[in-house]
């Protein structure tokens, strides 16, 4: 019962991939966040171990832009996903 359990946890702990779908998922956890300041964050690219963002809305012109792109965004992903090492705005 422990190894059934086990194999179908959900993959909290488990480093994930750097896909594009995984990517958006764990941006999809900051989203709500972001939309409450009316801000919203598009994935534009991955380019090796680095993804390339689009901020919008409130968040593309906030002057604490760089700071939820560095310290949240950043930050979430790459608990998330080790592979990634930096990830950056384009406009």
């Amino acid at each position: 019962m422990t190894t059934e359990t086990a194999t179908t946890a959900p993959e909290a702990s488990d480093p994930r991939a750097l896909t594009i779908e995984n990517v958006e998922r764990t941006l999809d956890e900051l989203r709500p966040y972001l939309m409450a300041d009316g801000g919203n964050v598009e994935v534009v690219e991955i380019d090796g171990p680095i993804v390339k963002v689009r901020l919008q809305g409130a968040c593309g012109s906030c002057p604490s832009s760089t700071m939820t792109l560095k310290m949240g965004i950043e930050r979430k992903l790459r608990e998330a996903i080790p592979e990634v090492s930096e990830v950056v705005q384009v406009l």
